[in-house]
């Protein structure tokens, strides 16, 4: 008998698997978010914080993006079936608040990244499936690939900030709509300078190549974390260099049990 629930169930993966399987993320996600869901209101749990992501975001709109745009426009067409299946969430839990006064919400986190990541190059999400690229160039002396420009822009949350504030989210936010939770915009990244940062991290002195023949996918998603901040002004980011650096190294030790 629960009485706090934090969704984060789902079935996920970088660019290129959600471009070959939107129908397959739409069906799964929207059958895992039903049952999450419901079986809570069923068992009469007092809370629900699920995770939407900022993929679900309208893919034509102005920037920064914030809470109240979600349902503004479709989402981009490379990953729309998870998008839109995110996106219900959010429209389930307004529905279980109106017709039931459940406290069901979600939180929109940012690129998240950490140790204990999912690594695996073709189906990973981007910076892990960057420290799995470097350190595999670096035991075989290659130069490190990288698909695409380069050029498109996200920001990056670690996973133990994030922990930290689901839990606040858990105790003390108390709005049925959504809370982004990000790093500033100030904070956003090329893909160019997180690999350059995970070069670093992992004393990489290779070459650096960009396969332009790859897709980028969105350029931006910059995300307000306005009202974050608003609720937290002294939350403390772990930086970037120093975030990167506890995961490759978390990595490279555990490299043998890592998800790859």
């Amino acid at each position: 008998k629960p009485t706090h629930v934090i969704h984060l169930a789902a079935m996920v993966g970088g660019l290129f698997k959600n471009i070959r399987y939107n129908l397959d993320f739409w069906r799964r996600n929207v059958h895992i978010n039903d049952n999450v869901l419901h079986s809570a209101y069923e068992t009469g749990v007092q809370k629900v914080v699920s995770c939407l992501s900022t993929c679900i975001f309208p893919d034509k709109t102005t920037y920064p993006i914030d809470e109240t745009m979600i349902h503004n426009g479709p989402p981009h067409s490379s990953n729309f079936g998870y998008s839109y299946a995110k996106r219900m969430i959010d429209i389930q839990n307004r529905g279980y608040f109106e017709q039931h006064g459940c406290r069901f919400t979600a939180v929109i986190p940012t690129n998240v990244f950490g140790p204990h990541d999912n690594f695996n190059i073709e189906d990973g999400h981007v910076l892990p499936g960057l420290i799995h690229k470097v350190y595999l160039a670096k035991q075989t002396g290659s130069a490190l690939t990288v698909w695409g420009t380069g050029k498109p822009r996200r920001q990056f949350i670690y996973s133990l900030d994030l922990a930290r504030l689901f839990l606040w989210v858990l105790r003390e936010y108390d709005e049925v709509e959504p809370i982004i939770l990000s790093v500033g915009e100030e904070d956003e990244v090329s893909i160019r300078e997180a690999a350059e940062a995970i070069m670093e991290a992992m004393d990489f002195r290779g070459e650096l190549v960009f396969d332009t023949t790859k897709a980028d996918g969105q350029f931006k998603k910059t995300a307000s974390n306005a009202k974050l901040r608003r609720y937290l002004p002294g939350f403390q980011f772990t930086p970037f260099q120093q975030a990167v650096k506890e995961t490759c190294a978390w990595f490279s030790t555990n490299y043998a049990n890592a998800r790859k």
